[in-house]
């Protein structure tokens, strides 16, 4: 069973051993997300017709940590830094992007600690590990004593260089238990024992703040869940497309931080893999935001650093958000969901998002009490949503959402309703657009070699014009693409990442030094992950640079003992790696800095029952409703097909609309819609 709780929407997919795939789609309940998944459980475990006690695993996707983060909801966080380093929150580092670039008034990220709660501490090691200035006994009591007499609930410990030499930071966290046993303390070379202090000091941070909050979280939803029967180990998804046991998470919830993200982009692959495509490109629209990701070669790309609290969360780019140092699926996500708001700035434009009405009150046609515009309105004014009943007792209400769009929008700008919607409806394709564009053409690739892969509850509706917008002629909706996120949970596999830095010259490396720290690094990971050696596969990467260079590019390296010969081969692939990076051929001398271990131990991967495939012929229209498509100038009698009532081999002519229980898909002029043996609808112009 996965469990993806979203901003909107909680979704519970169930796939037994025989491939048949059960779901439920519930409200999200902000005050406590624990009852939104108790009821999506209980709706899913019942239409399965099974007990709690059948389920073997159980993975869980949870926008928590963010939450927490965003919202500064988390626990009173106290920091301990090295002597001289007291305002390293404040100073921080000024980089941006995009248009943040030109502002004057650049806002810098609010420090999660306050100074009054920041202690420096006299010890100071040197960036090779050795001890620079000694941490003495006294110096830990008197600044212990001044900790504890702030009463923080988590205490965030980074001193300089600890990642060279852990022995200062270790001694004073055992201090800090022993003194304040209730706080949640973690310490730098914990967390992230990798370099630049700024970033490793945030994560540090990040972790405490959360820590408390997730821990409380997940011994609530183990009780729930046994509750309910469900005995087996909870695991959580975490950023980099895995998962991790509950205690690993309660240790390190920034893992999890892109938790809701990654399990869509694994969804993606997977879902990829059903249909032999290998080259994906991943787009998730619920109702709060909209996530995409190029997958190549069923491969996610990962980086090491991201921001939250960015307007466009980005991976490995710089901006307004706090930097965290953790493995993370490379995605952009922006505001543009099912809820997003449209609203009309000073200037007289109208704008759509990052705002969302969430699940509380909801877009203006739930009746919930929303007043305000939204995609999900515009959408249903088109005509590409049914009015009525749509999931867990939400009526959607064709004239609540044509009020709320006269009075915020079309009142302002002069413009009937119609337009106004429609108007709605393609600048949040627009904004989509912009980041699919930074996953890939940003990034060097292609998009029309691709395969789009589109799922969420507003997914399938734009899923074909951003398409056509790059040239992509292939789109597959998954069955049950209203859930699909959860798909990506049930096929995570258990994952870990260790990482140590130590900078040498590449050509003096030391094979022995290099494959004792890989092989600690890989004892460690086994150890987290609870399981033997023998069962788990290990991707070594090293982190190179050139001399002087602040940032690194990653070098894959195999599996088992490393010679000379390999360093060396690793260092001329840098210069390649280099090269078609920044179209640089630098050919300067190497330096590795850092050594990671990615491990993961394979699960079964879900895969839905097949059905023989039929000889292909027409659907048969369940009705029909007016729909807006500019192909045709206007709205025109469009036939609407039951997904539930289609069977394999069964084809749509355009313009068509396909419901299905959770999503509905748009099939514009100028695409064909067929029914694959799986039951997906693979969308091709």
């Amino acid at each position: 069973m996965g469990v993806d709780v979203g901003g909107t929407f909680t979704d519970v997919v169930l796939v037994d051993n025989e491939g048949n795939i059960h779901v439920a789609k519930v409200v999200t309940t902000p005050s406590d997300p624990r009852d939104g998944v108790r009821h999506g459980v209980e709706v899913a475990l019942a239409r399965a017709g099974l007990t709690g006690a059948a389920i073997e695993r159980f993975v869980h996707g949870t926008t928590l940590a963010t939450n927490v983060l965003l919202e500064r909801q988390g626990a009173r966080t106290a920091l301990a830094v090295t002597h001289g380093f007291g305002d390293i929150l404040r100073l921080a580092r000024e980089s941006r992007a995009g248009a943040l670039r030109y502002d004057l008034l650049f806002p810098p990220p609010d420090p999660a600690v306050e100074r009054e709660l920041t202690f420096e501490v006299r010890e100071r090691m040197t960036a090779t590990g050795e001890v620079h200035t000694d941490l003495e006994p006294a110096e830990i009591d008197r600044v212990v004593a001044e900790i504890a007499a702030q009463r923080p609930e988590a205490i965030a410990i980074s001193f300089l260089h600890s990642y060279a030499n852990p022995a200062h930071e270790q001694a004073f966290a055992f201090a800090c238990r022993r003194a304040l046993p209730g706080a949640f303390v973690v310490t730098s070379s914990d967390v992230w024992p990798e370099m630049r202090e700024y970033e490793r000091t945030t994560t540090t941070i990040a972790c405490a703040y959360i820590g408390p909050v997730m821990a409380t979280y997940l011994a609530g939803l183990q009780h729930m869940l046994r509750s309910l029967g469900i005995t087996c180990a909870v695991q959580i998804m975490e950023s980099s497309g895995g998962s991790l046991s509950a205690a690993l998470a309660a240790e390190r919830p920034v893992a999890t931080i892109e938790s809701g993200g990654a399990a869509g982009v694994m969804a993606a692959r997977v879902i990829g893999d059903w249909v032999g495509a290998r080259d994906v490109l991943s787009f998730d629209m619920g109702g709060t935001t909209a996530k995409t990701a190029a997958v190549r070669g069923s491969e996610p790309t990962l980086t090491y650093e991201f921001r939250v609290g960015e307007s466009a969360s980005v991976g490995d780019r710089r901006g307004a958000g706090l930097p965290i140092k953790t493995p993370v699926v490379d995605l952009a996500e922006i505001g543009a969901g099912g809820g997003s708001i449209a609203w009309v700035d000073r200037g007289g434009a109208l704008q759509v998002g990052p705002q969302s009405a969430g699940a509380v009150p909801g877009p203006a046609c739930y009746g919930r009490g929303g007043d305000q515009p939204t995609v999900t309105d515009a959408n249903l004014v088109l005509g590409y949503l049914r009015a009525g009943e749509l999931s867990d007792g939400v009526v959607l209400s064709v004239d609540q959402a044509r009020e709320a769009i006269r009075e915020e929008v079309s009142d302002r700008l002069g413009i009937d309703v119609v337009t106004a919607a429609r108007t709605i409806h393609e600048i949040v394709n627009t904004n989509m657009v912009a980041a699919i564009r930074i996953v890939t053409i940003q990034r060097g690739i292609d998009p029309r070699d691709f395969t789009m892969v589109g799922f969420g509850g507003a997914g399938p509706i734009h899923l074909a014009r951003l398409a056509a917008a790059f040239g992509i002629r292939r789109v597959v909706v998954p069955w049950a693409a209203g859930v699909a996120s959860a798909i990506g949970l049930v096929a995570a596999d258990p994952t870990v990442t260790q990482v140590r830095t130590t900078v040498i010259d590449a050509s003096a490396a030391d094979p022995d030094s290099v494959n004792e720290w890989f092989t600690d690094l890989e004892g460690r990971a086994a150890k987290a992950l609870e399981c033997d050696l023998e069962a788990i596969t290990f991707h070594r990467t090293i982190d190179a640079r050139y001399p002087g260079q602040v940032h690194q590019l990653g070098v894959p390296v195999h599996a088992g003992v490393l010679t000379a010969a390999d360093l060396d081969d690793a260092a001329e692939r840098f210069h390649g790696i280099y090269h078609s990076t920044y179209g640089v051929d630098a050919r300067a001398p190497v330096q590795f800095v850092t050594y990671r271990v990615r491990a993961v131990r394979e699960v079964p991967t879900p895969e839905p029952r097949r059905v023989e495939m039929p000889e292909s012929r027409p659907a048969v229209a369940a009705g029909s409703r007016q729909a807006f498509f500019s192909e045709n100038d206007g709205f025109v009698e469009t036939p609407i097909y039951v997904w539930e009532d289609l069977v394999p081999g069964a084809t749509i002519s355009a313009p068509a609309i396909v419901e299905g229980a959770a999503t509905s898909i748009v099939v514009p002029p100028g695409w064909r819609a067929a029914v694959d043996p799986m039951r997906n609808i693979v969308l091709e112009t």
